[in-house]
């Protein structure tokens, strides 16, 4: 199910700063891997635990700074980029710890989502994104990454690779770039 995004600014003459512009898309961002996490359940993938739904959140979130840091390479100078990319995923730690503490309890959760947006950082380095979008090899290591965490033994959760690539992947590339456009636009 297709979420509304609301992502123009309210006041479209000012000028915002890398740190407005990174919570905006965090925010946007951490609706979108919500969303998808909700349908794969709608789509009877199984859970084991909220820890379980919390890590294929991480995993999307990662893969969507990993988007955003590609669109908006050709919209910024580097400095400005880094200083987006930078509060974009300092916003998404903060989303991700406050949510770890709600179903988790306390821990430096901030810190895990930092240490895998910066593994995942190294992984995703090494595949291709054209204008397109992510090529197949980007959408597969999204797939292989969520089916990771997924438990395999579950019979329901043995195709989830297959719905991430096909389905879910594409989906939150193209919500995700509409909106980095209507932001800077």
């Amino acid at each position: 199910m297709a979420i509304r995004i609301k992502s123009q600014w309210h006041d479209e003459d000012s000028t915002r700063s890398p740190d407005e512009i990174g919570g905006a898309i965090a925010f946007i961002a951490w609706r979108i891997a919500l969303d998808k996490a909700i349908t794969l359940h709608g789509k009877h993938f199984v859970y084991r635990d909220d820890s379980q739904r919390l890590a294929v959140i991480a995993e999307y979130l990662t893969y969507e700074a990993q988007i955003a840091d590609r669109l908006i390479h050709n919209m910024l100078d580097n400095e400005a980029r880094v200083a987006v990319i930078t509060a974009l995923v300092m916003k998404l730690a903060d989303h991700y710890r406050d949510n770890a503490n709600d179903l988790l309890g306390p821990g430096d959760h901030a810190n895990t989502f930092i240490a895998l947006f910066n593994q995942r950082s190294g992984d995703y380095a090494e595949l291709n994104f054209t204008d397109e979008g992510p090529s197949y090899p980007f959408l597969r290591h999204l797939g292989y990454e969520i089916q990771q965490i997924m438990d395999q033994e579950e019979h329901e959760n043995r195709w989830v690779i297959d719905q991430v690539m096909d389905v879910d992947g594409p989906d939150v590339y193209k919500q995700l770039a509409r909106a980095v456009r209507n932001l800077f636009d």
